[in-house]
């Protein structure tokens, strides 16, 4: 009886259950149904918000192609809108429904150009539900110093006999290789066809027919005169003389300022500018061959101003020896002197035993305009007013930029970033180094040369080898025999050697190849309208050791002429909230 009284008092449990149980389904299905409803609306989310994120990358595509295909698009200052809330579409030309896009591109981050040509776009996209994206992207030209070689004409010149081109090579016109073959072990392009292809070896491949790319103007060329006239490093020059003969001459100069045993501190560039008092006198600057001889060719190089040797008095140019007997008098025996050498009008050694001089007998070292440092000064000595500091530490206005109105010569060790222009011939007077070997691809050191008409490697007394009496062999007056230019050339005319094609045959070889002039080492690029020559295949002139320095790619010289092509840059997703374009371009530019 007990028992059957327990069982009565919980026999409703099983209804109570059964409601639960019914409840908790309910309650699983109705959470179910809840939560896919979420997910539909969280994927259908998901997918307009894929769809503004492909729109901005591909904005950000087609503004980049618009620029490449109109250079006036790109503004000097500030941003342009290439887009306003425009309509979008597909791949198969169909409208994208509910989507707009914007677009804005400008110079952004440093807009000097003196670190190359840089800016942004932004592509911001939006939809019918206020859901945003904003995408940037940095773009940047491409530096006509990114080239190894780079011609608009290439004539009938021939790549031949095993020639090996390191780096980027382009041409707007036909590439001839000769059977005799020739390896690229960089990129190759051609605006038209490569003639003798089969020839050649490409070892990053070629292309033919593309896109022709334009030379700079004089216009790009008159712009970096504004710079260097803010750094007070625009000099006045003339036109007067040769091919390889200026009135002016700019020898870069490094000095160890800490006395730490090297000069590759930030500080310790300087340049030093040399000028004829009488520009009839022009060919003293680089002591061309052509005019060797003031005396006339029958004395030879006896009366020159730039030459000599070392006598009892220490060294003394040809030209202040005493005219009678003897071996170091200019009609004695003619036999050529020990420790001879020849120098660039206003060496120290020219003014010997005084050293230093400005004026001296024929020009003078124009004096820098700034107040030199007391470092220098203790260095330097006398020299120390004449030094034109060539960095930002000591000239905190200078731009990395030389001009020069006219013809200049050039030589010397740089220590520093720089873009030296001129409107006449650049020449290559003696070796141009960088005190940084380019072979450490540190990029310390650089240097663009940009001239208006020709760049020429001097036929000079230091440069070619010439007979101490004509008549006799050839001989070598400075030392080393070979040229070496570190740097990046860029001429609106031609990159030639001055009388490539005259003097010796083989009187300064470049192992293992007989030549007159020995080897001209080139560590950088040559760009040039027109392709110039630098020796024959007779020997006369120089055999080319061209070799390339990537940092013109990654770190070109100052305000060095871009081709004008934009390439990507970093990619950016950007906050779309509160997003105001005025606003975010503002925090782009440097204050």
């Amino acid at each position: 009886m007990r028992a059957k009284r327990v069982f009565d008092n919980e026999r409703g449990i099983a209804l109570v259950v059964v409601l639960l149980v019914v409840l908790a389904v309910a309650a699983i299905i109705a959470g179910a149904a809840v939560l896919g409803s979420s997910t539909s609306l969280i994927q259908k989310h998901q997918a307009r918000l894929s769809t503004l994120e492909t729109v901005a990358d591909a904005g950000l595509e087609e503004a980049r192609s618009q620029l490449n295909g109109d250079k006036t698009l790109y503004p000097d200052t500030g941003y342009r809108i290439l887009e306003a809330g425009a309509t979008v579409y597909a791949a198969d030309g169909s409208v994208i429904p509910n989507v707009k896009r914007w677009l804005y591109v400008g110079p952004t981050g440093i807009t000097t150009g003196q670190y190359g040509v840089t800016g942004s776009i932004v592509a911001m996209t939006r939809d019918a539900q206020g859901n945003q994206v904003v995408r940037r992207g940095e773009v940047y030209q491409e530096s006509f110093s990114k080239y190894a070689y780079f011609t608009t004409v290439e004539g009938v010149i021939y790549f031949a006999n095993g020639d090996q081109i390191f780096g980027p090579v382009h041409s707007n016109d036909v590439l001839h290789i000769a059977s005799s073959g020739a390896t690229f072990f960089g990129p190759v392009t051609t605006a038209s066809t490569i003639s003798g292809r089969s020839y050649g070896t490409y070892k990053q491949g070629y292309q033919e027919n593309v896109s022709a790319i334009a030379m700079p103007t004089t216009a790009d060329l008159t712009k970096l005169k504004g710079q260097a006239i803010l750094g007070g490093t625009a000099i006045t020059s003339t036109l007067l003389g040769n091919a390889g003969q200026a009135t002016t001459r700019i020898e870069f100069v490094a000095l160890d300022l800490n006395a730490d045993g090297d000069s590759s501190d930030a500080d310790e560039g300087f340049i030093k500018v040399y000028q004829v008092a009488n520009p009839t006198n022009v060919w003293w600057v680089v002591a061309d061959t052509v005019n060797w001889s003031a005396g006339g060719p029958t004395q030879g190089i006896r009366n020159s101003q730039n030459c000599g040797h070392i006598d009892a008095t220490g060294f003394r140019t040809f030209a202040r020896h005493p005219t009678g007997g003897g071996p170091d008098s200019k009609s004695g025996a003619p036999g050529i002197p020990t420790g001879r050498k020849c120098f660039l009008g206003g060496a120290d050694s020219l003014n010997s035993p005084i050293g230093f001089q400005s004026p001296d007998s024929l020009g003078a070292w124009l004096l820098w305009s700034g107040i030199a440092d007391p470092r220098v000064t203790a260095v330097a000595g006398a020299m120390a007013p004449y030094l034109w500091p060539i960095n930002r530490v000591l000239n905190p206005s200078f731009k990395g930029v030389i001009y020069v109105d006219g013809k200049v010569a050039v030589s010397g060790k740089l220590r520093g970033r720089v873009t030296l222009a001129a409107t006449g011939n650049i020449i290559i007077a003696d070796d141009i180094r960088y005190v940084t070997d380019p072979a450490t691809a540190t990029c310390n050191d650089i240097l663009g040369l940009f001239s208006g008409n020709d760049i020429v490697v001097a036929d000079n007394l230091l440069n070619d080898p010439i007979p101490w009496t004509p008549g006799q062999a050839s001989v070598t007056w400075s030392t080393p025999k070979d040229e070496f230019i570190n740097g990046f050339v860029l001429a609106l005319g031609v990159f030639t050697a001055q009388q490539y094609d005259q003097g010796s045959t083989h009187a300064e070889d470049c192992a293992p190849a007989n030549d007159g002039r020995g080897c001209l080492y080139l560590t950088g690029g040559v760009i040039q309208r027109q392709r110039g020559a630098v020796g024959m295949t007779t020997g006369q002139g120089y055999i080319k050791r061209y070799s390339y320095d990537a940092c013109g790619l990654t770190d070109p010289p100052p305000y060095f002429p871009t081709t004008g092509h934009f390439n990507r840059g970093h990619y950016f997703e950007v906050d779309p909230t509160n997003f105001n374009i005025a606003s975010y371009w503002s925090l782009l530019i440097p204050h």
